[in-house]
Formats: structure tokens, C-alpha cells, sequence
């Protein structure tokens, strides 16, 4: 009986989390936390198109001005990986709550800080220098952000609902866009455009201090998720996650970062060059660009949902498929919705935002699915963050580039291309590794 009892000890401790985080609160959590940090990463996106290139990059052609501004958007893909080696090796390591809070904090500095920054006009080429630092700053720790959520949700996800708990995390890029746009909407209905330049574009990024603290109080309020604790337990952790990863799982890595590239090709088109190129190129005022990125966002959000509700029920891989060769489908239509006025531009952003909420809201489960606990922090982070830059970092440059030399017909074989590459790698994956 002595000996009975300490045996039953360690298997019971893992329960505790469960009756501690519930649903609602596991699910809030997540959610919030990555709302916060793409509304961080978002407010960056509009101001790059909007405001930086006079405010940082004065001197050069409108063209040039916005390449050199969108260079500056793309330092965050770069540092993205990064982070999620410094931030998933705590987090295999220590525990996901306590490196989401680090990771909520570093994002959340870096963009404070940019908001307080002297421009070009003030103290000459070191304002787009610290420019470039804040917005490492902020890549970093969203390296950190992204994978700890979605292990928060799945890792508390009962049987059979790791598809539907796995997209609440994802919802905080369309709510963060939806905040980041509406911001700047408001903000151009209450000043004027020499007045969001003079002052009024650093307003997103000083008050995001509140949403930090906000999502701070509700990061600290959980506990650990009971898969990591029973590895705890278990002493399953291994001493460098990262090396593990490398020595055991190269080909999930790989494969995972090429699994993402289609979303995230997607979404920079959707998003960031559509800003650009309907206030460059159309000449579309300020206020109703936004209103089209508006829309998009809500459209976005909307289905994120009906996915994890189809995923649940005819398969997360048959879905992810299907929406994925509908992307490509939907490249050779690109060119005709973007050069054939306003009207066709609204229609594209929502075909092309119902797709994207299809491949977001099933991409981070995704890549979660082939790692074992140990190193699944590390293991999500670095694919989704690789993903960032092969996908997303040189995106609005390359389409900004395609359509100004080549027209807009390749800025669609470029997402035809991304599409292929997904498609080829889900393929390769497995039933049993998306």
C-alpha cells in the first residue's frame, strides 16, 4: 500500500490543468493574445504603405520609396525564425505559458517604441535604422507568439476537437487586421492626411500599450496545458529542442514550411500590396482602401470558422487540399479582378479572403500535427516562421515588382507557383503529418 501510493501520485497531477483552464478560458486566451500581436504586426503593414515611405524615405520617386518601405516590412520574416528557436526552446523547455508572456512583451515593446520614433526630417538615415530594429523587434517576438497559442488551444483540445480548438488562435490575424485598418480608418475620418503625418500615425502604436496589458492579465491567469505538464512528468524534455528537431524530424520541418506557402503568398497579396496598389496604382482615396482591407478582414474571420467546423467533419487534410487547389484556380482569375475598376477589386478581396480564412484556420493545427510534445513548440514556430519568409516577407515586394515590369498576369503565376508548392508538399506529408 506504501508503495502504491506515489505511483498514483504523478499520474494524477497532470488532471489539474484540465480543471483549472477551461474551455472558455483556454480559448480566450489564445485568441487574445494573437489578436494583440497581429494588430501590432498589422498597424506596421498599413503605416508601411501609408505613411513611411514620406516619413522614413523621403528623397527617392513614390516607387522607390515604397520597395524601400516594404524592405523594411520583410526584416520581421527574417527575425521571425529566430524567435522561434530562442522562444520554442523555452517554451519545450520551461513551459508555454511563461514564453508566451516573454513573447507577448517583446512584440509589444517594439511597437510602443516605434510609435515614440524621431523621423527622417529629424535626425536623417538613423530613423529608418531604428525603424528596422523595432521592426526586428517585433518579428522577433511574434516567432515567439504564433506557436505557443496554438499549443495553448490544441493541447487543451478534448478528443477529436483539435481541428476546432486549433483555429481560435488563428482568428487573431483577422481581428488583428480588422483593429489595425479600423484604427487608421478612424484616425483618417477625425484629421487630416497632413495630420495623420505630422502625428497621428504613431496613435496605433503608443495605444497597443493597453491591449498588452490586456492580454498580459489574461496569459498570466492561466496554467499549463496538460500535454506539456504529463512531459513534465514524464521526463520527456529533451535538452535542446532545436537540435532534436534537426537530427529527427528534418523532413517535417521542410516539408511544414512549404505546406504554409501558398497562406501566407495569399494573404501578403490580399493585404499589404492590395493596400499599396489601390492607393498607387488606382489612386483609390486612403479611407475607402481601407474600407476594402475592412471588408476583407470580416470575410477572413467568417471563414476561419465554417473550416474548423469542415474539418472536423470531413477531414483537416482533405479540406486543406481542396482549398488549396482552389488557390491556384483562383491565380488565373487575379488578373482580371485587379485591373478592371473598384467593383471587380471588392470581389477579389472577398474570394480572395474566403480562401485564406480556409488555409489559415486549418494551417496551424497543421503544423503542429507531426511533432511529438517535446519539441512542438520549437518544431510549429519554425515552420510557420519559414514559411513567413519564403511566403510572406518578399511578397508585397515581389507582386509590387511583377505587376510594375511584367503586368498582373504574373503576379498570378506567382501565387499559381505557391500553390503548386503546396500542394506537392501536403502530398508528400502523409495522412498522418498535417
Amino acid at each position: 500500500m506504501t508503495n502504491a501510493m506515489p505511483s498514483a501520485s504523478p499520474s494524477a497531477e497532470p488532471l489539474a490543468p484540465v480543471a483549472t483552464n477551461s474551455p472558455a478560458r483556454v480559448l480566450t486566451a489564445s485568441v487574445v493574445g494573437t489578436t494583440i500581436e497581429f494588430f501590432d504586426f498589422y498597424v506596421y503593414a498599413t503605416a508601411a504603405v501609408l505613411v513611411f515611405p514620406a516619413l522614413f524615405f523621403p528623397g527617392s520617386d513614390p516607387t522607390s520609396a515604397l520597395l524601400a518601405s516594404f524592405a523594411t516590412f520583410s526584416i520581421a520574416f527574417f527575425a521571425r525564425p529566430l524567435g522561434a528557436v530562442v522562444f520554442g526552446h523555452y517554451g519545450d523547455r520551461v513551459g508555454r505559458k511563461t514564453t508566451l508572456v516573454a513573447a507577448l512583451l517583446t512584440m509589444g515593446v517594439s511597437t510602443v517604441v516605434i510609435g515614440l520614433l524621431p523621423t527622417y526630417e529629424q535626425i536623417g538615415v538613423l530613423a529608418p535604422l531604428l525603424l528596422a530594429l523595432c521592426r526586428f523587434g517585433q518579428g522577433f517576438g511574434l516567432g515567439g507568439e504564433w506557436g505557443g497559442a496554438v499549443l495553448l488551444a490544441t493541447e487543451n483540445a478534448p478528443p477529436g476537437k483539435r481541428s476546432w480548438y486549433g483555429m481560435f488562435p488563428q482568428l487573431g490575424a483577422p481581428f488583428g487586421l480588422f483593429l489595425s485598418s479600423g484604427v487608421f480608418w478612424i484616425l483618417l475620418h477625425f484629421m487630416s492626411q497632413e495630420a495623420l503625418l505630422s502625428w497621428g500615425w504613431r496613435v496605433p502604436f503608443i495605444a497597443s500599450i493597453v491591449l498588452i496589458a490586456i492580454g498580459l492579465w489574461v496569459r498570466l491567469s492561466i496554467t499549463e496545458t496538460p500535454a506539456f505538464q504529463k512531459a513534465i512528468d514524464s521526463h520527456e524534455r529533451v535538452e535542446v529542442p532545436v537540435a532534436e528537431l534537426f537530427r529527427k524530424h528534418k523532413r517535417s520541418l521542410v516539408l511544414g514550411t512549404f505546406v504554409a506557402l501558398a497562406t501566407f503568398v495569399l494573404f501578403y497579396i490580399g493585404t499589404a500590396y492590395l493596400l499599396s496598389y489601390n492607393v498607387k496604382v488606382l489612386k483609390m482615396p486612403f479611407l475607402d482602401a481601407l474600407e476594402v482591407q475592412l471588408l476583407g478582414s470580416i470575410v477572413f474571420g467568417i471563414f476561419i470558422v465554417v473550416i474548423g467546423k469542415l474539418a472536423e467533419r470531413y477531414g483537416r487534410r482533405e479540406m486543406l487540399i481542396l482549398t488549396t487547389a482552389l488557390i491556384a484556380a483562383f491565380s488565373f482569375i487575379l488578373p482580371a479582378l485587379m485591373t478592371n475598376g473598384e467593383g471587380m477589386i471588392f470581389l477579389f478581396v472577398i474570394l480572395a479572403m474566403v480562401l485564406m480564412g480556409m488555409t489559415y484556420g486549418l494551417i496551424g493545427t497543421a503544423l503542429a500535427a507531426p511533432f511529438p510534445t517535446s519539441v512542438r513548440y520549437t518544431g510549429s514556430s519554425i515552420t510557420f516562421n519559414m514559411a513567413g519568409i519564403f511566403g510572406a516577407s518578399l511578397a508585397p515586394y515581389i507582386a509590387t515588382y511583377l505587376q510594375a515590369t511584367y503586368g498582373m498576369t504574373y503576379v498570378g503565376y506567382y501565387l499559381f507557383l505557391a500553390a503548386l508548392v503546396t500542394l506537392a508538399c501536403i502530398f508528400l506529408s502523409g495522412k498522418d503529418k498535417v
